[in-house]
């Protein structure tokens, strides 16, 4: 038993290219940067249970991704690639927990070709290298229902436990919206009760929820309302009409693209094991109909919701693939069009490109990564049409988009989400010697998405970050703050110098105090 675990892990090797990236990194603002901000307020003010916004609380959300963030900093350095061990832990953890729950589902057979067309499917990839609670979320909604499949009459007690567990420890990520995987498992849970042992449930019930419990427990102490109630607050904002409302079609299109290129594959899946897994069709069918249901009439709509089903869509798309190939109507349509007609697409978009010189406003390493693996996964869909042996068709399918990933990822496009904001500010800090000054940031600049957006990642890049000041002109004599364009045109120019600025992190630019003393500030103030 072990030795075939052993050979299981072993082959979460295969995923190194696609989600261990050593290069530069940076953050995009939202959720990632505002998250890793609050993570180096943990470390910097010791404080390890309310999260902050410069100088406030904020509390419509719980401290566990920035908990875990600063924990793995503290741990491994202060830097961005450390920020991003939690999601990466996670992510290998759902790939192999996919594996897992592929052998319980369809069989033993090809559960590495549903853990490759996870790590390949778009929106997976891309919330698998961002520092947020979302594929955390994932990986603990993916072991609930590995742990249901494992649940038999009084064996193997760990899986009821688990069961339990993940329920808590999924809310200490993302609150009440447990609610909708776990209303998506009811169908799995009735067909189950009587054999559920309720006594361990409720032990791994009450371990998952003591993290919660703790931090709820000493945060109250510094609150005037229990903490419940601004977490209520927000789940609210979330139901009701916001910037995120969309209709109620709106998955019915989105999961299909964020889920290319296994979209298709997927849906046939779908019927496949509709029709002929009826062992296991309320987990393969059942569930993700209700879960698309219930995030459809939930007025906020985002496309990593759908994260939690995705090992789920991947297995029926494994499942699509084999019923494909084996088809004799299909198989022809599908040979004609992966053969013959993406890889046409392909190279007429290459042509196309290089014919007209365009840019779309990337550098030459991402064009370079971008073009071979377009290139690779061209040749790999040719080969496709040679080969008659099913496993080599399959093994061809699954290249292609793995080397195209794998390229993409290593070309630093996923990783390095600010990069003009990083080469900004690596600039201005070598230019002005700033690793070892304190740099402070004018709060009351912070009036809209942009400025918003903006301080974010200016301040995660910022070596020595300082207070947020609320007014520019109490800070004291030769110390640096950010601070708007439009706020530095209003000041009085004999008392603050520009230091740098530039478009990419306009409108924010770097400001020193001068030819200020004690009298001249209480004047000013």
């Amino acid at each position: 038993m072990k030795l075939i675990i052993n050979k299981q892990i072993k082959k979460l090797v295969i995923f190194f290219p696609i989600l261990i990236y050593l290069g530069k990194r940076s953050y995009l603002a939202y959720d990632s940067g505002f998250y890793a901000l609050q993570a180096r307020w943990i470390l910097s003010d010791n404080n390890w249970i309310i999260p902050k916004w410069w100088n406030e609380y904020t509390l419509d959300r719980t401290i566990g991704i920035q908990y875990l963030i600063a924990k793995s900093q503290s741990i491994f350095g202060k830097n961005e690639l450390a920020a991003h061990i939690p999601t990466t832990l996670a992510a290998f953890l759902m790939i192999f927990l996919t594996y897992k729950l592929h052998e319980e589902l369809v069989g033993k057979k090809g559960a590495i070709y549903s853990c490759l067309i996870l790590s390949t499917t778009y929106i997976w990839f891309d919330f698998a290298h961002q520092g947020t609670q979302d594929m955390i979320f994932a990986c603990l909604v993916t072991s609930g229902l590995y742990a249901l499949t494992k649940i038999e009459r009084n064996k193997q007690f760990i899986f009821h436990i688990l069961f339990g567990l993940w329920i808590g420890l999924a809310f200490m990520m993302k609150t009440f919206l447990i609610a909708v995987p776990l209303t998506g498992l009811i169908p799995a849970i009735f067909e189950k009760k009587k054999i559920i042992n309720y006594g361990y449930f409720l032990i791994g019930l009450l371990i998952g929820f003591l993290p919660f419990i703790i931090w709820s427990l000493i945060i109250n102490q510094s609150l005037d309302n229990n903490i419940i109630f601004y977490l209520l607050s927000k789940f609210n904002t979330l139901s009701s009409k916001n910037t995120f409302t969309n209709p109620f079609y709106y998955y019915l299109w989105n999961i299909p693209i964020n889920f290319l290129p296994w979209s298709i594959f997927s849906f046939l899946g779908f019927f496949v094991n509709y029709k002929l897994n009826k062992k296991n069709k309320i987990l393969l069918c059942y569930f993700p109909i209700i879960f698309v249901f219930l995030i459809s009439i939930f007025s906020t709509k985002t496309p990593y919701y759908a994260l939690q089903i995705s090992s789920i869509l991947s297995i029926n798309s494994y499942t699509g693939i084999i019923s494909v190939i084996h088809s004799k109507k299909l198989k022809p349509i599908f040979l004609f069009f992966i053969s013959k007609v993406v890889p046409l697409l392909i190279i007429s978009f290459i042509f196309i490109y290089f014919l007209l010189n365009s840019s779309i406003n990337l550098g030459l390493k991402e064009e370079l990564h971008i073009l071979i693996g377009l290139i690779l996964l061209s040749f790999s869909w040719l080969l496709i049409n040679q080969v008659k042996n099913p496993k080599r068709i399959i093994t061809l399918l699954i290249l292609g988009p793995y080397l195209f990933t794998s390229l993409v990822i290593q070309s630093g496009l996923f990783t390095d989400r600010s990069k003009n904001i990083r080469e900004s500010m690596e600039k201005v800090i070598a230019l002005e010697d700033l690793n070892n000054k304190i740099i402070n940031v004018n709060t009351s600049d912070i009036v809209d998405n942009n400025t918003h957006s903006k301080i974010i990642r200016i301040a995660l890049l910022t070596p020595n970050l300082g207070k947020g000041i609320d007014n520019i002109n109490k800070i004291k004599t030769v110390e640096l703050i950010w601070t708007t364009q439009s706020k530095f045109e209003t000041l009085d120019s004999k008392l603050f110098k520009v230091i740098y600025q530039d478009k990419y992190l306009n409108p924010w630019i770097l400001v020193r105090k001068i030819n200020y003393d004690s009298d001249l500030s209480d004047k000013i103030n």
